[in-house]
């Protein structure tokens, strides 16, 4: 009676005991997924989009300006127009990394939605490794960041302490420097004095140039030739001009007319202002360039001067671009748009 009361089971306890080895072999449940799911940090929707969105060349986020190639291939704007400068030089079509499709600035275009999404991405800020949305980390970085780097406001009169910013109000309270004595920051004072007249004597030779009787102005176009050696070397002439009573020309090189330019991201476009005609006397020029009606380059404030003889040329001087950065941008295009002022300084 044992064994037969042993072997006999309740059909309830039977029935419960297989769906629960059901569920078992169903694997875990929603909720058990979902909370899995959100737990894996590479899931991240800001992380997804940053490898999607990235710049082609340089596998980064772009900082401003999105282009695409005509199959939609994102380039930063800084890669862009390196990729254009160096097809310039190479005397090739430029294209893209990724598919090779022919790119140009007629044919690539800006994707503003990718820009917009790029900046609302967030970023940590280098200083305090807090998160702020990519639109308003400069902001950030460089004026409200407590541990951003920061000086005393007693730097005018020499008082050289860096630190960050959350430090300096205790650092100011015990500054030595505002109870020094006149004769302590005399010598601060004419330091800072003479490097703001050099920083205005351009500004001021300026001004005084346009009192002189000749002045003349004209908008050139440097446009892109190639040498007839084995060598194909880019530069860049204008048409001539005429200026005084006599004709002109700009050339312009790239890195002191080297052989292999492409060789390095970083590029400087120096120029040469030629006298074609043979000058009867001595000719004292100055000019100042200027960007022209149709330039896209920040130029800095600068004075060039040379006294023209027979078959004497100036040496190539450094186009005095704000932004060294710029150069990639100007021989992305077509052509170089400047406005040259020349004055005849002849007594």
């Amino acid at each position: 009676m044992a064994e037969a009361s042993e072997s006999s089971a309740d059909p309830t306890s039977i029935a419960n005991s297989v769906v629960s080895d059901i569920k078992d072999d169903e694997g875990p449940s929603p909720k058990k997924r979902k909370t899995a799911f959100d737990e894996e940090p590479s899931e991240k929707l800001e992380h997804r989009l940053g490898g999607i969105l990235c710049c082609a060349v340089c596998l980064d986020l772009p900082p401003a300006a999105v282009y695409q190639c005509s199959n939609g291939h994102l380039m930063c704007a800084p890669c862009f127009t390196h990729l254009l400068a160096d097809a310039r030089l190479r005397d090739e079509s430029a294209s893209c990394p990724n598919c090779r499709v022919e790119i140009s600035k007629t044919s690539a275009s800006r994707n503003l939605a990718v820009e917009k999404t790029v900046s609302e991405l967030p970023s940590e800020c280098k200083h305090c490794t807090r998160v702020f949305p990519r639109h308003s980390l400069q902001h950030h970085e460089e004026r409200t960041c407590e541990d951003r780097l920061t000086g005393c406001k007693y730097a005018c009169i020499g008082c050289g302490w860096r630190g960050p910013a959350h430090e300096a109000p205790s650092h100011e309270v015990a500054c030595t420097h505002p109870n020094k004595s006149a004769a302590d920051v005399v010598g601060v004072l004419g330091d800072r004095e003479r490097l703001a007249d050099d920083q205005t004597r351009v500004y001021t030779q300026i001004f005084e140039l346009l009192s002189y009787e000749k002045i003349t102005f004209n908008d050139l176009q440097l446009k892109p030739y190639r040498t007839e050696e084995f060598v194909h070397k880019l530069y860049y002439e204008t048409l001539r001009f005429p200026s005084f009573g006599h004709q002109w020309v700009v050339k312009a090189f790239i890195n002191n007319n080297q052989p292999h330019p492409t060789h390095t991201a970083r590029r400087e476009i120096t120029y040469q202002l030629i006298l074609k005609s043979k000058p009867q006397c001595e000719l004292a020029v100055q000019w100042v360039w200027a960007r022209g009606p149709f330039g896209e380059a920040r130029l800095a404030p600068h004075v060039g001067s040379h006294t023209f003889r027979d078959d004497d040329e100036p040496a190539p001087r450094p186009l005095p671009l704000a932004d060294p950065d710029d150069a990639n941008r100007l021989l992305s295009n077509k052509a170089i748009h400047f406005r040259l002022i020349m004055f005849l300084t002849n007594k």
